[in-house]
């Protein structure tokens, strides 16, 4: 508890300094870019808040010294190794030059090195013929690269409304924290713990105000803590289903495939597209009827605040049954294709214009928003 309440407390304070310092002085970290497919904010604002959640985990290292040396360096070394991928996001949210491809191959260079230095890799994932791939080194290498980064990317595919991808990151963290406790580790448990606190820390100045964005660095940062957390779950509880964290981290893993699959076969341009129909944008555009009309700044982030909830709802979908049935991989498998089902099922009914009347009753309630806030993609 000691280490979430100092992450918290460090992401809490730096994410504030972060904010007032780029509202004065900050140009370069600002997100002026209103006009893309997946942009939905009305004004200028910093997409640095990686910082603040970084910088929240540096500072909790202290309290992990508690657990013993050992665990403090391994703590140590997974910030170190997850670098490349904070740095390669946030020159992307600084200079916006830094190209989807290269921020992979960041996310790729951190799942190198942890495996290096952890020896995180997967080596059993319950699925015949992969298993026999994972046997061999060079194959659990080679998944482990491409989840960790898939994972990352996902992270930062689904970061497109305030509190829409932190929120997430918080559930799936809470849930790899519940069963490292259930096993009896404490030190990936702690980790976990130190996430969520420094992620909320965070998570308060964006949502609902959207007073700062996630940005690039703190998602594919996000998305490699909490893809390493999973492995080093199942590294060390051999008891944990492998395919639990799959089933935790299913729905922005799921919307990513989704996403490839639509933009390459469907509409026949390259995966990297950036486009305006993810689920979350068409829950926007299409459920958030009340707002219509509206243009000005505190509209929007009425609207935008509305959004995220929907799709915290759906990550909880997968996420409750994981914990139930985190040793089992013939429930997680069952889960996981019904997940499946239901956000096609979901999408086409939004795509088509036949909103379920549930979402449209909760739609109709407007949250209320302070007078200082603005707006958020």
């Amino acid at each position: 508890m000691l280490a979430w309440l100092t992450a918290f407390t460090c992401s809490l304070a730096i994410t504030l300094l972060v904010v007032h310092a780029t509202k004065t002085r900050g140009a370069l970290m600002l997100d002026s870019d209103t006009s893309g497919p997946q942009k939905f904010h009305a004004r200028p604002v910093a997409r640095v808040g990686g910082l603040g959640i970084f910088g929240g985990l540096l500072v909790a290292l202290v309290p992990l010294w508690l657990i013993g040396p050992a665990a403090f360096k391994m703590a140590a070394a997974l910030l170190v190794c997850g670098v490349p991928a904070f740095a390669a996001g946030l020159m992307e949210d600084v200079t916006k030059r830094v190209r989807p491809l290269h921020r992979l191959l960041a996310a790729a260079v951190s799942a190198l090195l942890a495996i290096w230095v952890l020896d995180s890799a997967i080596v059993r994932t319950d699925i015949p013929g992969l298993d026999w791939f994972v046997a061999h080194a060079a194959g659990a290498t080679l998944l482990t690269v491409f989840a960790v980064a898939g994972i990352a990317n996902s992270i930062n595919i689904i970061d497109g409304f305030n509190g829409l991808a932190s929120m997430c990151v918080m559930i799936m963290l809470g849930a790899l924290a519940y069963v490292a406790f259930q096993v009896g580790d404490p030190f990936v448990g702690t980790l976990a713990l130190a996430g969520i606190g420094a992620v909320l820390g965070f998570f308060l100045w964006n949502y609902p105000a959207g007073l700062i964005f996630l940005g690039d660095g703190g998602a594919y940062f996000l998305g490699f803590f909490v893809a390493e957390i999973s492995i080093l779950l199942l590294v060390r509880n051999r008891e944990v289903s492998p395919l639990f964290p799959l089933l935790v981290c299913i729905y922005p893993v799921f919307e990513t495939l989704f996403s490839i699959y639509r933009r390459r076969v469907l509409r026949a341009v390259p995966p990297s597209m950036p486009d305006g129909i993810h689920l979350h944008s068409l829950i926007y555009r299409r459920l958030m009827r009340w707002a219509v009309g509206d243009t000005s700044a505190r509209a929007l982030t009425r609207r935008n605040s509305m959004t995220s909830p929907f799709l915290w709802l759906l990550c909880m979908i997968s996420v409750v049954p994981a914990v139930l049935f985190w040793d089992s991989s013939a429930w997680n498998a069952v889960f996981l294709a019904l997940f499946a089902i239901l956000y096609v099922a979901l999408y086409w009914r939004i795509v088509r214009f036949k909103v379920p009347r549930w979402m449209r009753a909760l739609a109709s309630r407007p949250p209320v928003v302070g007078h200082h806030e603005g707006p958020r993609a």
